[in-house]
């Protein structure tokens, strides 16, 4: 990796996503920040700490195509950071597995991608009929993108690939009584992102800057092709 490294975060208008993305940035990083909402970026020295934006609700299929076209004008990012999930929504099958999937299809492969999981992906199910008809749970979705970010790691070569669980840290998401350390929770994201001992063509499961043991289902590669077929098949989108 170079000194400075261009690097797109996903859901980084606050919680761990902005936590990242301006770590990245005080690092000497050009950073793109995505966001769901332009509205939500009001503080007075936003523009000191980017490099661009992108918009879109990534619930919504046609916007996270838009995300991935607006990311392409910048060119090839160095790294992606898939941050963007929700918990306790309809959509969040599509916001927490389907969107990453679409956005790592459509975009320039990059030398790194970095996937959010939990550690609640282990008790996750690998009924893969809940992913287009539902109904999926957090759990189920965070086992895919785990799935998913450990099977590019063998299928792209020259690109590394990780899955991180932050930590249950005090976000909007986590709640306030959430005990893990917040700064913790977005220092892995950064070194993998950027840090030269970070191999190409590795993956995978990150706690704290430990590697940790996933779910099986997430290394075993039947279900890695199954998954990717499944998302081909329910978003149209070829993985290429």
């Amino acid at each position: 990796m170079t000194d400075m490294a261009l690097v797109l975060v996903t859901g980084a208008s606050s919680g761990l996503g902005r936590n990242t993305a301006k770590a990245l940035a005080e690092d000497g990083h050009d950073v793109v920040i995505h966001v769901r909402n332009p509205a939500s970026l009001t503080d007075a020295d936003a523009t000191a700490w980017w490099k661009g934006v992108v918009t879109g609700d990534l619930a919504e299929p046609d916007d996270i195509r838009g995300v991935a076209r607006q990311a392409a004008e910048f060119g090839r990012f160095d790294a992606v950071i898939h941050n963007a999930g929700v918990m306790h929504r309809p959509e969040v099958a599509t916001v927490n597995t389907v969107a990453p999937y679409v956005l790592t299809a459509l975009m320039d492969k990059p030398a790194r991608l970095i996937y959010l999981s939990s550690s609640m992906h282990r008790t996750g199910s690998t009924d893969l009929r809940r992913l287009a008809a539902g109904p999926a749970s957090y759990d189920d979705t965070k086992l895919w993108v785990t799935t998913l970010a450990l099977a590019l790691a063998s299928r792209w070569e020259g690109t590394s690939s990780h899955a991180v669980d932050p930590g249950w840290v005090p976000t909007r998401m986590g709640g306030r009584g959430a005990p893990d350390d917040l700064t913790a929770g977005h220092r892995t994201q950064v070194w993998l992102a950027t840090h030269p001992d970070v191999a190409p063509s590795t993956g995978g499961y990150w706690y704290h800057q430990q590697t940790q043991t996933p779910h099986p289902a997430a290394q075993d590669e039947e279900f890695q092709a199954r998954l990717i077929q499944t998302l081909e098949n329910h978003t149209g989108v070829p993985l290429g």
